[in-house]
């Protein structure tokens, strides 16, 4: 019953458990709620005579509901167009709050919100009957607990070098070229997808292979180091799947320095983690990937690049790339 209105009938219950003599922290044992949030009705909802009666608390509650201050994207029609826009542009609640903060919508110059009121915009206010969930990365129809994970059976790996060996320039993100490496899926046959991601910059590299082996990992990160230019690729870290097995061959034929997870750690490398779930908007997890080209997982590759980022000043992965390649940019 956590976060759920009292009803009429339960203030009926507790008008009748009080005339009762019933204590407070037994009624909220008998109707299954916190006994702080019966002492809050009672307290708040009792008439001029100190008395408690349901249909009197009830008539309270139902004035405070019309009085409750309306949503700002409730009243204000140019933001909330302006954000519904930006959700269909593939934006998320914090890029879009981000914008408006940083001053970069200059017709909105003056107006600002919150990611979390776009939330509740989206999951409580108007925007409920719009269905704008289905904008966000991730789809739930229902706001989710956060932190939640699924383990999986640890893979043995031969010639690992624990993550707390990782240098503090790739740890703080000072310096480019350490990587983070993880496979997608999508449907629980045939194709995947080796998803790379660059810690400075944020870098998005995709690439369909044709399952989740090592080998075909391997492939895709032969690929990254041979395509990335020169002292760009220095470092990559995987988790304890057994699709980072051939990491060591990586090692030996361009010399790039390979880190693992501690188990059932993966949020260790945070950043491929959370790009998979940016991934979860383009491909939902019942899509099969053998139906999608590789130019398709390109152009969704580039969206993410494309996307402004609040750790780079809402600048964008590929903005923040070009200025290091045209020396802009110390690293």
């Amino acid at each position: 019953m956590h976060g759920q209105e009292i009803t009429f009938f339960e203030r009926q219950r507790i008008e009748h458990y009080i005339r009762g003599k019933i204590s407070l922290r037994q009624i909220g044992e008998y109707l299954a709620r916190d006994h702080s949030v019966i002492v809050r009705e009672v307290k708040r909802n009792k008439d001029k005579n100190g008395i408690y009666r349901a249909d009197f608390a009830q008539a309270k509650a139902n004035l405070r509901k019309r009085r409750k201050k309306k949503r700002k994207l409730d009243i204000d029609e140019d933001l909330k167009l302006y954000t519904i826009e930006q959700l269909q542009n593939g934006l998320s609640p914090e890029q879009i709050a981000g914008k408006l903060k940083n001053r970069l919508e200059p017709k909105l110059i003056d107006r600002c919100v919150s990611h979390e009121t776009i939330y509740q915009f989206i999951y409580v206010g108007q925007g409920r009957f719009l269905g704008l969930y289905q904008y966000l990365r991730r789809k739930h129809k229902k706001r989710q607990r956060r932190y939640s994970r699924k383990y999986r059976q640890k893979q043995p790996i031969s010639h690992i070098t624990p993550i707390c060996f990782r240098s503090n320039e790739a740890n703080l993100k000072q310096e480019i070229g350490h990587w983070e490496s993880d496979t997608t899926i999508c449907e629980n046959k045939g194709s995947a997808l080796s998803v790379q991601y660059e810690r400075k910059t944020q870098l998005a590299k995709l690439t369909k292979v044709p399952d989740k082996g090592a080998e075909a990992t391997e492939g895709a990160l032969r690929e990254l180091a041979e395509t990335m230019p020169q002292g760009f690729v220095k470092s990559i870290t995987f988790d304890r799947g057994g699709e980072g097995a051939n990491h060591w061959k990586l090692r030996l034929d361009y010399g790039i320095d390979t880190f693992h997870c501690d188990p059932y750690k993966s949020y260790q490398k945070g950043g491929v983690e959370n790009l998979n779930g940016l991934i979860r908007q383009y491909l939902s997890k019942g899509t099969n990937l053998n139906n999608i080209t590789h130019l398709q997982i390109y152009e969704i590759q580039e969206k993410l690049n494309n996307r402004p980022r609040k750790a780079l000043n809402y600048k964008t992965p590929n903005e923040v790339y070009q200025e290091i390649i045209e020396g802009r940019v110390v690293h």
